[in-house]
């Protein structure tokens, strides 16, 4: 146990009073992505509070907190704020009832369904515990609130608006996420940890016409429908069995009567991947796909492609995964373990390393019931757990609130704290 975590464990009944009280509050109150307004004032108020040298409005809504003390390494943590656009239905005395407009003007509700509420208050948290304990670690820190994780807007943001020196470069940035998993643990991985996810936008263009009359229209509708099922052959026979990927379609849009065939059709599609390579190969197979659909059902005009969002993969440095490793292993025993599988889910944390050829390192803490997270493992049904993004997603708050703090402090202090000298021995 380091010095960070051991100064936790004093000040732990009152301050997870606090903290708790502040998770409920965040939660009550979502926002949506590049909207987090709110979120970042009660941040940046209380980090101003606690001594750091605040920067507000970084990338929108991003919020840039500084403390020197000492010779020493940069170390930056991170904790996205944004909430999702969907109802919350955990039946929670804290549940969340705002609805709020979309960037399409569309009312919408809005639930801190995937656990950036739990993320920010993990930092809150431990920027206290580490301006309280300056004595007990050395160099720089920079504790980062970041806006729009949700739309793969804000951590790009944020870097455009970093500029040359504005901010110190940090020598290793640190994230965590809760999942699914028994709480009270944590889990990490080396080298690819996180898919990178792309959804585009695919208009395909016909032309409309009377239902009664098909012979005078290029229906947008059949080439759509074609086009769903021979995309789906790229990932069960363009890609090996052994490389994993996934190509979901979520939206199939065209019509608006059924006896009226319309100019075009919307597909939006989602795709997931785990090396860059087999990235730029399915991106390039759904536009020859689309292209070759249209062309064969005659389309006087070629697909459009849009760009709905794009995540690069998340890879931990190798070396710094280790050293965090080690790390949680001492704070942590048996409840830290190695990830057996990289997640298809995806992050734009890396945006920040990736952009400043610094290394990082992304881990997981569970946030399920240990009980039930035990049921479902004996009984395989873990996949029924409600997991990230779904409306009924509720982390148990104790101990998650308490493990994430912890293991954000324990990575922090793997750079921050030097270690104590070795006693001298007669030799």
């Amino acid at each position: 146990m380091n010095a960070l975590t051991q100064a936790l464990g004093s000040a732990e009944p009152a301050l997870m009073s606090e903290l708790e009280a502040l998770y409920k509050d965040i939660h009550q109150h979502p926002e949506l992505s590049m909207q987090e307004v709110r979120t970042a004032k009660i941040a940046a108020d209380a980090m101003q509070g606690l001594g750091y040298e605040v920067t507000r409005n970084v990338g929108v809504t991003g919020v840039v907190c500084v403390m020197k003390n000492g010779a020493g390494p940069t170390v930056m943590l991170r904790a996205d704020m944004d909430a999702l656009p969907m109802a919350e239905n955990t039946g929670l005395p804290y549940a969340s009832s705002v609805t709020a407009r979309d960037a399409d003007g569309v009312e919408v509700g809005v639930a801190h369904s995937c656990g950036h509420d739990m993320h920010v208050t993990w930092m809150m948290g431990a920027a206290r515990i580490l301006s309280a304990n300056r004595a007990a670690w050395q160099g720089t820190l920079m504790i980062v609130f970041q806006p729009g994780e949700e739309t793969a807007e804000g951590a790009s943001a944020m870097v455009r608006d970093w500029d040359e020196g504005r901010f110190p470069k940090p020598d290793i940035i640190l994230g965590q996420h809760v999942m699914v998993g028994a709480a009270g643990t944590v889990s990490y991985r080396p080298g690819v940890t996180l898919s990178a996810g792309d959804s585009l936008k695919i208009k395909l263009f016909g032309r409309g016409s009377h239902g009664s009359q098909p012979q005078t229209s290029i229906d947008p509708v059949i080439m759509a429908a074609a086009t769903t099922l021979r995309l789906q052959t790229i990932v069960s026979r363009e890609i090996a069995p052994t490389e994993p990927a996934v190509l979901t379609i979520g939206s199939l849009q065209a019509g608006t009567k059924e006896n009226i065939i319309p100019d075009d059709a919307t597909i939006k599609l989602n795709m997931r991947t785990f090396s860059e390579d087999t990235r730029e190969y399915m991106l390039k197979s759904i536009r020859r796909i689309c292209c070759a659909e249209c062309d064969a059902s005659g389309a006087e005009r070629p697909p459009e492609f849009t760009t709905i969002n794009s995540y690069p993969l998340t890879e931990n440095d190798l070396v710094a995964t280790q050293k965090v490793a080690q790390a949680f292993g001492q704070q942590f025993g048996k409840n830290a373990s190695l990830a057996p599988s990289p997640a298809s889910a995806s992050e734009d944390f890396s945006i920040f390393g990736r952009s400043w050829g610094v290394p990082y390192v992304f881990w997981f803490v569970g946030g399920t019931d240990p009980v039930v997270y035990a049921k479902a493992q004996q009984e395989k049904t873990v996949n029924k757990i409600p997991s990230n993004h779904s409306p009924k997603f509720a982390p148990q708050i104790h101990p998650t609130l308490e493990t994430g703090l912890q293991a954000m402090l324990t990575a922090a202090a793997a750079w921050l704290c030097p270690p104590a000298p070795r006693p001298e021995t007669n030799t």
